[in-house]
């Protein structure tokens, strides 16, 4: 059952997909529509999910759901792990890759393989201050709090 991502309480889990190339408006219109209706049906044994979602920057889907209703089992994270996948075949982008790296340089949102990155921060291309988005936040309020920081506050850190 979708709900507006503000009413959900901070503990709720997340999950967050970026895209190696950014969405056109058109793209995330489409994968808006797509998402609502997929979270009204996403169900954990037969209980609907209390969840939303969110649509940052034409790169990033971040998934929520409030466990303290319902927690999301493996049958229903798998159905969301197919929907994902549903994505990047429709749009032909990568969503799953973890080993990609998303970072702000300007205004311009940077993605890059794990390996350029590493590159860039040898060559100090980028630095311990520049902003990375760190996917690995698990709730709202470590996506709130921690998912926009300075590379030296997030697992980027190793690489300075």
């Amino acid at each position: 059952m979708y709900i507006p991502f503000e009413n959900l309480p901070e503990e709720s889990k997340i999950w967050i997909y970026q895209s190696n190339r950014k969405f056109s408006d058109e793209e995330f219109t489409e994968i808006e529509t797509a998402l609502q209706s997929f979270l009204e049906n996403w169900e954990a044994h037969s209980v609907g999910l209390e969840s939303s979602y969110q649509l940052k920057y034409n790169r990033f889907i971040i998934l929520a759901v409030n466990q303290e209703v319902q927690a999301a089992t493996g049958c229903s994270i798998d159905a969301s792990v197919q929907f994902i996948q549903k994505l990047e075949q429709k749009y032909k982008v990568d969503l799953l890759d973890k080993m990609n790296v998303t970072f702000k340089n300007g205004e311009h949102i940077a993605h890059k393989t794990l390996i350029d990155f590493k590159k860039m921060a040898k060559e100090k291309a980028v630095t311990e201050n520049t902003i990375v988005f760190n996917n690995l936040v698990n709730t709202i309020e470590e996506y709130n709090e921690s998912w926009e920081v300075p590379a030296m506050d997030s697992w980027h850190s190793r690489f300075f």
